[in-house]
This record gives structure tokens, C-alpha cells and sequence, in this order.
């Protein structure tokens, strides 16, 4: 008995040395910071936004025609509002709406840089209205705030962009690299006239550029439990997006005497079965990286789970929701109350995690429902986004130009699940990453797609601000 006892306290004691010897070793990752020098911007930026911001440029669905109207005269304020930019950049109009400007660089040995944002912005629910503080296309200017539909998605980096640009040229200042800024008009539906054919122009023209840059990241402020400072998540990656219908069809029948595999019945039960079989929580990078750079900055005893995944790992996976995540969207079936349907179908949209692809899910629903539903895939598809680097030039640009700019900030590579136009340039880029530095907490995330969109001044300038000093830093 007191050699089983002696045994377990020993593998107690290695255990409990092995994990506070992962901990102390789990060092800060975050790069020194150095003083930006600070530039004066005026408040005549927060009218530009305003402006920008009462184009409703909507993109209502992959087949919808855009609204000419809203798109031409966004052009047009972005000419009468960037004059400088208009004259000494080249543009070009990619699918009628998509913009490309071309700044070129005085030394052609070096690979361009692409910087990208999107014009689109999602509907309004109508319903909502009441709920704004101002009128979502009025672009009212608050003693705090500018207010509107694309205000932080995404006119908000798009406008910015231009004002940096804008402000360089005034400076006559000359980029040694070529940069491209492109501006794609339908990434809320897919991105497939846009930015797609942005890329594939590029492309045809043999750009190869050191980095594409677009929105998908941002600075979290009182989102990652643990972690009192601001998070920089820079996400190296994007999780892909598949939607599958079910289709059950049956003979139907009379409701007061149902078959004993009712229609409906049938498709609710394929729908909880995917939903209580959901494909596994994993370590795939990127998602190892915000181990080792956000457990390096937290309190001990979280420090402790995030330095020794051995153990921990599923309960911190769950958390990030490193896993394909599965949600029912649309259902539809039955006419009548006293009818069984024959026919009643439901979509499923996964956000795919690295590693696994389109047709793996496609396998997986096979495998988890009856043989009698019909899956088929429906709607805008793409596998999950290669992984970028963060060992290269681009990278360390980018993470200390952040720094820089927000030293109290840390740094964090990572995923994002939703997707962005920047899946399309991996083939033109050697390295694609999502950040720009919009400010979202717990109460402003919801801004997103959401009610009563808007963003603050300051954070506004914020953005200015950190396009010029990338820029520079990159020529």
C-alpha cells in the first residue's frame, strides 16, 4: 500500500512540475515598441465618413444587381473628396463597381503591397429603425461618433485608407514599393465580381506582392476573459464557408393519420442529430499561436492551462471555437395544418476549420443523418484559406507598426471565422493577414451587421493614423 501511495505522489509531483515548468517557460512574444511621431489630423476627416457613409451601397444577394445610383456616386464623392489621389494615383474599374488604385513605387525590385477594404455594406432591417440613434444612411456626426450603415464595416478602413493616402501625398511623399489599394463593391455576398476579379487581374498582370492586407481583425477590448490589456488579433487565416440543404421527401398524407416517418419529423430529427454530433474541437495553426501568445500575458493560473495544452487544451479550444461549427439557417415546409408535407427542406451553414474541407462536411452529414434526406450544397463555397506566416518582413512590419502605435496593446495571431475578400489573394501574395484597428468590446461588437452601427472619432483617427505609419514603414 505504501508503495502505491510513494507511486502517486511521485507522478503527482512530476506532473505538478511538468506543468509550473511549461508555465515559467512560457515567455512574453510581444516585440518592443517604438515612439511614432504624431500627426495632425483635423476634424474635416469625421465629414468625409459622414459622407461616404450616406451612399446606401447594399449588397442584397450574390444575384442582385447593385445599385448604380449608390455605387457611381460613391465614386464620385471619393474623386471630389481625394484629389490628390485621383491625380497622382491610376484607377481602374474592375465589374463596373470594384475599384483598383495603383501608387507606384520608385523601386520595381521590391514586391507591392495590397490594402484592401470593400465598399458593400449589409441591408437594414427595417424594424430596427427606432432602435438607431440616427438614421442608418444619414451619416450624422455625434459629439462622440460617426453614425451609419459601414461606419466599422467597412468604410470606416475604406475612407481611412484614402485619408492616409490622401495626407502622404500632401507630404509629397513617394513610396519606394508599388502599393495597390483595392476596393472590391460586393464582399458582403461573396466577393466573386469583386475582389475575385481584383485578384485575378492582378494576377494576369504577374503581381506577386510581399503582403495583402484586409479587414477580419481588430483590437478586442474586454473580450478575452484573463486578459486586461487591449488584444491586437491579427488572423492569419480564415475559417471556409459551406452551406448544405436537406431535402426529405416523402408521400405526405392526412394530418389524422400521420405516417410513422412524418416529413418534417423526419428533416427536425436530421437537424438535432448534426447539431449534437458536431465535428471535434482541434490544435490546428493558427489557432496554436494565441496559445503562446495570449497564455503568455495572462494571470498564473491561466497562464498554467494555456503553457500546458497536454491537459488543458480541449476546455481552452472550446473556448476560441477551434472546431467547424454547425447552425441551422433556413427551414421551409408544409401548406396547410391538416396536410403532411411531401416535401420540407433545411439549410445548414458550417464555418470549416482548417484541415478539414468542403466535401470532409459534405462526408460528415452523410454519416450523422438518414440515407433518406437528399444533402446537397447550395449557395457560395470555399475551403478554409491557407495560413500566413509570422516569420516574415511583412509580419514583423505589421506586428511592430501595431506596437508602435498601441504599445499597451499585445499582439496576437489568430483566426477569424467569418470570411473576408483577402481568401482570394493567397495566389498573388506571399502573405495575407486580417487587421486594421477597429475598437470592439463586449458592447460595441454587436455594431457589427447590427443595430445602431457607428464608430468613435477618436478610434477613427486611430485608423488614419495607423494606415500613414504603415505605409511608411513598409517604403
Amino acid at each position: 500500500m505504501k508503495k502505491i501511495i510513494r507511486l502517486i505522489v511521485t507522478a503527482a509531483v512530476i506532473i505538478i512540475g511538468v506543468l509550473l515548468f511549461n508555465t515559467l517557460m512560457l515567455k512574453s512574444k510581444q516585440v518592443a515598441s517604438e515612439n511614432l511621431e504624431k500627426i495632425a489630423l483635423s476634424n474635416d476627416v469625421f465629414q468625409n465618413l459622414s459622407k461616404g457613409l450616406q451612399y446606401p451601397t447594399i449588397s442584397y444577394s450574390e444575384n442582385a444587381i447593385p445599385d448604380s445610383i449608390a455605387f457611381f456616386g460613391f465614386h464620385r464623392f471619393l474623386e471630389k473628396a481625394f484629389p490628390l489621389t485621383h491625380e497622382k494615383l491610376s484607377l481602374k474599374k474592375i465589374s463596373t463597381y470594384s475599384l483598383l488604385y495603383t501608387w507606384k513605387g520608385s523601386d520595381s525590385s521590391k514586391k507591392p503591397i495590397i490594402l484592401m477594404s470593400h465598399q458593400d455594406v449589409v441591408p437594414v432591417d427595417q424594424p430596427t429603425l427606432n432602435d438607431w440613434e440616427a438614421g442608418p444612411f444619414e451619416g450624422r456626426i455625434s459629439e462622440s461618433s460617426i453614425i451609419g450603415r459601414g461606419a466599422i464595416d467597412d468604410k470606416g478602413t475604406l475612407i481611412g485608407l484614402l485619408e492616409a493616402v490622401e495626407k502622404l501625398l500632401e507630404e509629397s511623399f513617394t513610396p519606394t514599393r508599388t502599393i495597390y489599394l483595392a476596393f472590391g463593391h460586393d464582399e458582403e455576398v461573396g466577393g466573386a465580381n469583386g475582389a475575385a476579379k481584383i485578384a485575378s487581374y492582378l494576377k494576369s498582370n504577374g503581381v506577386q506582392a510581399a503582403m495583402t492586407l484586409d479587414e477580419g481583425g481588430f483590437l478586442a477590448e474586454g473580450l478575452v476573459p484573463g486578459v486586461d490589456k487591449t488584444v491586437a488579433m491579427v488572423n492569419l487565416a480564415e475559417k471556409g464557408f459551406a452551406s448544405f440543404e436537406l431535402t426529405v421527401e416523402t408521400k405526405g398524407g392526412h394530418s389524422s393519420q400521420p405516417p410513422r416517418e412524418n416529413t418534417i419529423g423526419m428533416l427536425a430529427q436530421a437537424i438535432v442529430d448534426l447539431e449534437n454530433n458536431q465535428l471535434p474541437f482541434k490544435m490546428v495553426a493558427p489557432v496554436n499561436y494565441q496559445f503562446e501568445y495570449m497564455g503568455a500575458e495572462m494571470p498564473f493560473f491561466s497562464k498554467l492551462a494555456f503553457a500546458n495544452p497536454w491537459l488543458f487544451k480541449n476546455t481552452i479550444l472550446e473556448a476560441l471555437n477551434a472546431h467547424t461549427t454547425t447552425a441551422p439557417t433556413i427551414i421551409g415546409g408544409g401548406v396547410k395544418n391538416n396536410v403532411i408535407p411531401t416535401v420540407a427542406k433545411a439549410t445548414i451553414n458550417f464555418r470549416i476549420l482548417p484541415g478539414e474541407t468542403i466535401e470532409s462536411v459534405q462526408k460528415h452529414i452523410e454519416n450523422t443523418i438518414s440515407n433518406k434526406i437528399k444533402v446537397a450544397p447550395v449557395g457560395f463555397l470555399t475551403n478554409p484559406s491557407p495560413v500566413s506566416e509570422i516569420n516574415s518582413e511583412a509580419y514583423k512590419v505589421l506586428e511592430k507598426t501595431i506596437r508602435s502605435m498601441f504599445p499597451n496593446s499585445i499582439v496576437v495571431p489568430g483566426l477569424v471565422g467569418g470570411g473576408t475578400d483577402a481568401r482570394y489573394f493567397y495566389d498573388i501574395s506571399d502573405d495575407v493577414y486580417r487587421f486594421y484597428p477597429i475598437r470592439l468590446s463586449p458592447e460595441t461588437r454587436t455594431r457589427f451587421h447590427g443595430i445602431d452601427e457607428k464608430i468613435s472619432k477618436e478610434n477613427y483617427k486611430e485608423i488614419i493614423e495607423f494606415s500613414y505609419h504603415l505605409i511608411k514603414r513598409f517604403n
